[in-house]
């Protein structure tokens, strides 16, 4: 998608991170309230271990910053992770099919967790020039990105594709 602001080609490393619908669902459970490997395994369905794997990577890569360490149930420390906003910061034009697949399967999966019924989808086929239609919807989802976050305001995820109508 063309990009209304000037954004950083991803580097390879930002890349990889970003090649996991796992991880990219990551980063969304965090944009707002910290988790911790365990709340985002338990939330994942899958095991610690896999999750913890993974939450390395996009520390390391930038992605997930970790917060001051907290008591869990048992006393044991635990540390919560927040979304840094980095993802949206990125130019991924030269690694779109990797990212652009790791990006749909992450839509899927968190479509599948909510069920359909709470998805509002539309389809439309239009004549419109598409690089101008993809700059006016990339300046849209800059604004609602630039927004600060309002904890009494509900969250909504936006996944948006834009292809040819033939």
């Amino acid at each position: 998608m063309a990009l209304s602001r000037k954004r950083r080609p991803a580097t390879s490393e930002e890349a990889a991170a970003l090649s996991s619908d796992l991880r990219l669902r990551m980063i969304r459970m965090t944009f707002d309230r910290p988790l911790t490997n365990k709340e985002l395994a338990q939330r994942l369905g899958k095991d610690p271990a896999t999750t913890l794997h993974h939450v390395r990577k996009l520390v390391a890569a930038g992605f997930l910053e970790a917060m001051p360490p907290r008591a869990g149930n048992r006393g044991a420390k635990e540390i919560p992770y927040r979304s840094t906003g980095l993802s949206w910061q990125l130019d991924n034009s030269e690694n779109m099919v990797a990212v652009g697949e790791a990006m749909l399967h992450a839509f899927l999966g968190e479509v599948a967790d909510i069920g359909l019924r709470d998805v509002d989808q539309s389809r439309l086929v239009v004549t419109v020039d598409p690089e101008e239609l993809k700059q006016r919807l990339a300046s849209l989802m800059d604004e609602l990105a630039a927004q600060p976050v309002k904890p009494d305001v509900p969250r909504v995820a936006i996944y948006l594709a834009v292809y040819p109508g033939d």
